[in-house]
């Protein structure tokens, strides 16, 4: 009897706690449970070793790719851990490397992302490195804090962008310059970036920092890379190489289990084709169709799309200063979408949206050539690769210094949008670089206008090269009369000497508008540059992607001669329209009390402008002189 009560009353309390904790189960809010359900699988992965669990004097194997495509083992002992680097919360694991490669070699560019393991289980991958250090000692980026980089708001929408204000000057501009996200840095190639004048350039070789990525340019002479070297070291492209051909624009190659697995080579393209550009590093995880590599930013992007492929490694080059690898693209397989403080992260069949160029060069010895690549697609990428590879292309066949003309026609195609219209030549001592500059500026200024729906389908270009110089200034211009009648025709003389002292008269026939008012107008006669540079137009907002576009078609061109007539009277600029001859009622509105801003106040209305085709000589200056519509 005794017996069935006390099972009675345990059966009655089992019961009592499963029902509390039924109710305490029931109190979770639903959106908490979730997550801890969908966390529990990625705290107890069985394939990630935790970093809690590391102690110093561990031992392991790290796997990357010394030659060919087949990943080679080494070792790694852990020394430690450094937590709060690279940042707050964040953790990295210090290990000392071994083997008969890496003794060799040292911690070498290229071999950022490279896995490494403990009992099999993945503890993270080799991303930093000492400078100058007499044993391969590394920095490993812990593989929780990879995978948490890029899962932490993956699913949240992007607000939409801001229009920029955009300046004529800027769209006229053949000085292009790069506005890469990464700060101006001071190093050679290969070693850490510190910024320039930082305290910390004397203990260069005392910091830890991200191993420096290989970027490999292949077709791009080594006078290119020296005229843009400041550039690109500047913004963390490091060229360790001019060697190497272009990379064929594959298509895309079917992904099996063998592809993109921990340790092999992986190349981020930039550009591909007849020209290639490609950073090189290492796979540290391949979950099913996803994969994660470096283990530190390439470029630190934020959100990208760049072809990833498939590439074998020639060989490493040891070097005094820090060894790299020297690879060559392969199969596109995907693209990398992020570009984090942890690493990269890119989609195995997922395409990039790339952008098609063809150039058509004709040479001053009348040879034909056409060169056809593909670059990315990146606001802050673009324009700088499209002044590179138009620079080469010009200097690949022509001389890079000295006199010389360059015409460039083509059109830069934008989805839903009219073309834009390329149409500039230049005589100078420089005219390479004013010429891939003024390709450069209009992409540059598409790409950063903060249009979301900006799709560049593909850019044409036609340039021709001679190596002799056809440059003129205005000296002066000249009035057949200085008196005449609404819609009467007169003739102005614009006299230009060209370098050699020859002058040559260009005589230009302008009909006065049948609605001028009679007084005094000024006739201007000059090149595009000083018409743009004196107008009132000077910056605006776009409203639309569309306006952007008509904006760059109206920029004046600086090869040619333009007239222009004013007449002094009050008038106003609203964003890229001139408004002439503004009745006093409407002056008064805009210089109310109540407004302020909106407009910029003219004193010069203009009642005619005429652009005229472009002469013999690329012709430069511009005069003013006075004439009188009489009734």
């Amino acid at each position: 009897m005794k017996l069935l009560v006390k099972v009675l009353l345990l059966a009655i309390a089992v019961a009592m706690l499963s029902g509390l904790a039924i109710g305490q189960n029931r109190a979770i809010p639903q959106k908490a449970a979730v997550s801890e359900q969908a966390s529990a699988p990625a705290l107890k992965d069985s394939r990630m070793f935790p970093l809690e669990d590391l102690r110093p004097g561990m031992k392991g194997t790290a796997r990357t790719v010394f030659s060919g495509t087949e990943p080679e083992d080494f070792g790694v002992e852990i020394l430690g851990v450094m937590p709060g680097f690279p940042g707050p919360r964040q953790s990295a694991i210090i290990a000392r490397l071994s083997g008969a490669n890496v003794q060799k070699t040292g911690v070498f560019g290229g071999m950022s992302g490279s896995p490494v393991y403990i009992d099999g289980r993945l503890v993270g991958a080799i991303a930093f490195s000492f400078p100058f250090s007499k044993e391969p000692i590394a920095g490993i980026t812990p593989i929780k804090q990879m995978i948490d980089i890029f899962e932490r708001g993956a699913n949240q929408t992007q607000r939409p962008k801001e229009p920029r204000a955009v300046s004529f000057a800027q769209l006229a501009s053949t000085d292009w310059k790069p506005g890469l996200p990464k700060p101006a840095v001071g190093s050679a190639t290969l070693i850490a970036p510190v910024s320039q004048g930082s305290g910390l350039l004397p203990l260069i070789g005392q910091q830890m920092i991200p191993i420096a990525t290989p970027v490999v340019f292949g077709g791009i002479s080594q006078e290119s890379l020296a005229m843009f070297a400041p550039q690109l070291i500047a913004n963390g492209l490091l060229p360790v190489s001019g060697a190497g051909g272009s990379a064929a624009m594959t298509p895309m190659g079917k992904a099996t289990e063998k592809t993109l697995t921990p340790g092999t080579s992986v190349s981020v393209q930039l550009v591909r084709g007849d020209y290639s550009i490609a950073a090189s590093g290492t796979v540290t995880f391949r979950d099913t169709d996803q994969i994660y590599a470096f283990g530190h930013p390439f470029l630190s992007l934020g959100a990208s799309d760049m072809p990833m492929s498939e590439s074998s490694v020639v060989t490493v080059i040891s070097n005094v200063n820090n060894s790299f690898k020297l690879s060559i693209p392969g199969t596109m397989m995907g693209s990398i979408s992020q570009d984090r403080a942890a690493g990269i992260y890119g989609q195995l069949g997922q395409s990039p949206k790339m952008i098609p160029v063809k150039i058509n060069l004709r040479t001053s010895r009348d040879r034909s050539e056409t060169f056809s690549y593909e670059i990315a697609n990146d606001s802050f990428l673009t324009p700088l690769l499209l002044n590179i590879t138009v620079f080469n292309t010009i200097t690949s066949s022509e001389r890079g210094l000295g006199e010389s003309t360059i015409t460039i026609k083509g059109a830069i195609n934008v989805k839903g949008q009219e073309p834009i219209e390329l149409d500039r030549r230049f005589s100078a001592f420089n005219s390479p670089i004013m010429a891939a500059g003024s390709v450069a500026a209009p992409i540059g200024s598409l790409m950063g206008s903060g249009f979301d729906d900006v799709q560049i389908e593909g850019i044409t270009l036609d340039i021709s090269s001679t190596d002799t110089k056809y440059a003129g200034t205005l000296e002066r211009i000249a009035l057949n009369k200085t008196e005449a009648r609404r819609g009467e025709t007169i003739e102005i003389q614009a006299y230009v000497r060209t370098e050699s002292g020859k002058q040559f008269v260009q005589r230009i026939p302008v009909q006065i508008p049948e609605d001028a008012t009679p007084g005094q107008l000024l006739a201007f006669v000059g090149d595009g540059g000083a018409l743009q540079e004196g107008s009132g137009a000077r910056s605006f907002v776009p409203q639309d992607l569309g306006q952007l576009v008509r904006a760059i078609n109206k920029v004046k061109k600086s090869d040619r001669l333009y007239v222009k007539l004013f007449r002094i009277t009050p008038g106003a600029v609203i964003g890229t329209s001139e408004m002439p001859n503004l009745p006093p009622s409407m002056v008064a509105t805009l210089n109310s009390d109540r407004n302020s801003g909106g407009y910029t106040p003219t004193v010069l209305s203009a009642v005619y402008e005429m652009e005229l085709p472009p002469a013999e000589f690329v012709i430069s200056g511009q005069q003013l002189i006075a004439l009188d519509i009489v009734p």
